[in-house]
């Protein structure tokens, strides 16, 4: 109804107009004037409105330049239709001079509604720029009328639109905002682009947000909700946005056809790697989960999340030989991923007994387990502190990948390790540690001014640890490139720009018991490339299987414990 009621309106004012303006060009050419000519004008216009552009059910409460262009073409376009028909009758002058004059009108009128309907009556308090001058940009400008923000101008990379304008707003390009700009700094900047990658984010946001107190983005294209403003769904830049990798060799054909129609069991698989590893099998078609878990309240979330016939969840510790051989036996899973591990390093330094036994002999029961049940690959989810270790925690996973390494494989079970760097947004990680410090209002607490890590998205990792395991033969140690390392106290100054909160204090506390200030990935140049540029492999380590089921056998009931873990592991220094 309202529809009709808005085209019955837009036709009444192109009568009014047209009898309006023929009557005053009559009246300047002294001509009579002649309803006859005038009511076949106006139905030549509302044919070329209707049929050819159906402007009549445009809202003019939301009209743009577009709209008036559209308008115009739409006369013009009349205009040559009709002037053959009474040019002998009428003289071009005169035809030129009305439609001249009703364009006016018309777009004036327009113009007019447009501005008494969107004139805010909020007071315009603070200043954006939208970076993206297309349909999400467009909207949002649309959006932001009725807020306290006023669109200064539009930013877009292509250079055509760059000489373009979007109701009066200019369209700049980064050199030129910058340039107006100055010393300035705006209140918004909104990132306007909801399918731009998150390499171009951190770009932009290098490349201008200096100038900018805060700094959102809309959701990726397939998260945004269609019956939602999208002011409403913006969501604040943050720190995973800016270190977000995205390998370009990510094979998702080599990932499904290695996990589709699999039997899969993940140890760990509440945790922050276990969980998104059961996300991406799911994705990848595994026929069934099995999700073995020793935390009740994690083993719950993911199953709820997860959910569905092809999800078991099992409440078990991987210590326990006797109780998860029930469920390799029971289940019998085709590849096992084992994400299990304590790995918080100052707290396995304080309970390290529980960090031998969790990591080192819940590593063997699964590994020992999968070769007696002829599991076909077994994964290992190993870590960059087991490089050259200087804690337990460190040392225990590099153990895990001597046994990986060396386990007796007489019934062709695929044992593979992946090794990477810290994951963004883990549990125990340094960023939702600094979030709520800076929440708190500070300090902001980072062990030393120079300590540096590798950082990766939870995704990314698990994506690219299911593609290491689709490659791998047996006995490799994979090793993802997890690009440059971070200063902590970048990142910290990164998250309190992006907060707002740039006088937020830092204080160094001092490395703590176990902590490197570098951490290693490789161990030296003879690693081996593989055929994906995210992915190498490890020179391979001999240690005869035997002694280190002796060794491992003795470090558990050992006093010295410390002392045992360097004889297994010489190049493990211990920083107490």
């Amino acid at each position: 109804m309202l529809g009709l009621d808005k085209r019955i309106l837009n036709f009444v004012v192109i009568i009014c107009l047209t009898i309006i303006t023929f009557w005053w060009t009559f009246f300047i050419f002294h001509m009579e004037f002649e309803i006859r000519f005038v009511i076949g004008v106006i139905a030549i216009r509302m044919l070329a409105s209707l049929l050819i552009f159906k402007d009549f059910s445009l809202s003019w409460s939301k009209a743009t330049q577009k709209t008036f262009i559209m308008k115009s073409i739409v006369y013009i376009v009349a205009f040559c239709i009709y002037m053959p028909f009474y040019y002998g009758e009428l003289r071009f002058a005169f035809m030129a001079s009305e439609l001249a004059f009703y364009l006016f009108v018309i777009n004036f009128s327009m113009y007019s509604y447009h501005y008494l309907i969107n004139r805010s009556k909020v007071a315009k308090t603070k200043e954006l720029v939208i970076y993206g001058a297309g349909k999400a940009g467009m909207k949002l400008e649309e959006e932001f009328r009725e807020s306290k923000y006023k669109v200064k101008y539009f930013v877009d990379d292509d250079k055509i639109l760059q000489k373009r304008s979007i109701d009066a707003i200019h369209i700049l390009s980064q050199e030129k905002l910058k340039e107006r700009l100055g010393d300035t700094k705006l209140d918004l900047l909104v990132i306007a682009m909801p399918s731009v990658s998150k390499k171009r984010i951190k770009q932009i946001y290098d490349e201008v947000g200096y100038y900018f107190k805060q700094i959102r983005i809309l959701p990726a294209l397939e998260d945004i909700l269609a019956e939602k403003n999208f002011s409403k769904q913006l969501k604040n830049i943050s720190v995973e946005d800016l270190l977000a990798r995205h390998p370009q060799d990510l094979d998702k054909e080599k990932i499904e056809n290695f996990i589709k129609g699999k039997v899969v069991l993940i140890t760990g698989a509440g945790g922050s790697i276990g969980s998104e590893i059961s996300r991406q099998c799911k994705k990848f078609k595994a026929k069934q989960l099995i999700l073995l878990d020793h935390s009740e309240f994690n083993l719950y979330k993911i199953t709820e999340e997860l959910n569905g016939s092809e999800i078991i969840p099992v409440m078990q510790n991987v210590r326990n030989y006797d109780f998860i051989e029930k469920t390799f036996k029971k289940y019998k899973p085709q590849i096992v991923i084992h994400a299990a591990a304590y790995k918080h390093v100052p707290l396995v330094e304080d309970n390290v007994l529980e960090g031998i036994s969790n990591n080192i002999l819940g590593t063997k029961n699964c590994i020992d387990l999968s070769i007696k049940y002829k599991v076909e690959k077994f994964v290992l989810i190993s870590t960059d502190k087991a490089v050259r270790p200087t804690n337990v925690m460190g040392t225990t996973k590099r153990i895990c990948e001597l046994y990986a390494q060396n386990a007796n494989t007489e019934q062709n079970t695929e044992i593979v390790a992946v090794r990477f760097g810290n994951v963004l947004g883990s549990s125990g990680s340094v960023i939702p540690k600094f979030k709520s410090q800076i929440e708190a209002g500070g300090p902001i607490t980072v062990t030393h001014p120079d300590i540096t890590r590798y950082f990766m998205l939870i995704p990314e990792a698990c994506e690219l640890v299911l593609q290491a395991a689709s490659i791998g033969k047996g006995g490799e140690i994979f090793i993802l490139d997890m690009g440059e390392p971070v200063k902590i106290v970048d990142l910290a100054k990164k998250m309190c720009e992006l907060s707002g909160q740039e006088d937020i204090k830092i204080e160094f506390c001092g490395l703590r018991p176990g902590e490197k200030l570098y951490e290693e990935l490789l161990i030296n140049d003879s690693d081996k490339k593989t055929d994906y540029d995210s992915i190498m492999v490890a020179k391979p380590t001999k240690y005869d299987i035997h002694k280190l089921n002796n060794d491992i056998q003795e470090l558990l009931v050992c006093e010295d414990k410390i002392k045992k873990l360097k004889e297994i592991v010489p190049e493990f220094e211990h920083n107490k």
